[in-house]
């Protein structure tokens, strides 16, 4: 039988870009293809693929929560991450939330064919820069109290930096404006940090978000 495979990308040309990959590689097949969190939950209920491919940066929840929501539902789910973002802290989430490889946007092809191979093995996969940012972080003792922050706070932290109002946070995560506002005094408290600017700076060299993503916006 074919190894299935679910690509979860917000871009529809990256995604066919990742089937024509993969479908080169005997034996591989994409069943099925989503764009957000909530849509890769739903596929992989509905198809139960033996693999899944997923960035991290879509829209609304993030690929954490998709990682987190699949693993919860089901335990032996193999998720292998494939994205822009190449901090040590994100690798981190990643791997936490249940992720069973890592392999940044930026590596060779090869590197992705290698990961998915070692995923499907039942091994845990990382691209060579993936594995080096972590492991100089280790050695650094470099994760400036970040380590300190619940999964939740990570993920107002993450949000925020990357540019969305509080407003914004709150209806994406289905909390109330005051409880968003709450962990942001917490995680600025935790980390030190005087404002969002900095927290956007924190962010940024976590690579919690990308220079890319933007500033938070005020209400």
């Amino acid at each position: 039988m074919a190894t299935s495979i679910l690509l979860v990308d917000d871009h529809p040309v990256v995604r066919e870009g990742y089937r024509r990959l993969i479908e080169r590689q005997q034996g591989w097949e994409v069943i099925a293809e989503a764009e957000s969190a909530a849509a890769a939950y739903r596929q992989y209920k509905a198809h139960a693929p033996d693999l899944v491919i997923l960035d991290l940066s879509l829209p609304g929840p993030s690929g954490i929560e998709a990682i987190r929501h699949i693993r919860q539902w089901d335990g032996t789910a193999r998720i292998l991450v494939f994205s822009m973002r190449t901090g040590a802290l994100v690798a981190r989430q990643a791997f936490a939330a249940g992720a069973s490889g890592y392999v940044s946007k930026a590596s060779p092809p090869r590197e992705l064919l290698t990961a998915v191979f070692a995923v499907l093995r039942g091994e845990r996969a990382m691209s060579a820069d993936i594995a080096r940012a972590i492991a100089q972080d280790e050695v650094a003792g470099g994760r400036a109290g970040l380590d300190d922050l619940t999964s939740r706070e990570l993920e107002i932290l993450s949000l925020t930096a990357g540019g969305m109002t509080a407003q914004a946070v709150a209806e994406m995560l289905c909390l109330s404006l005051k409880t968003v506002h709450n962990n942001l005094s917490v995680i600025r408290t935790k980390l030190g940090a005087r404002t969002d600017a900095h927290l956007v700076w924190i962010a940024l060299g976590a690579g919690l978000v990308s220079p890319s993503d933007g500033l938070p916006r005020r209400e």
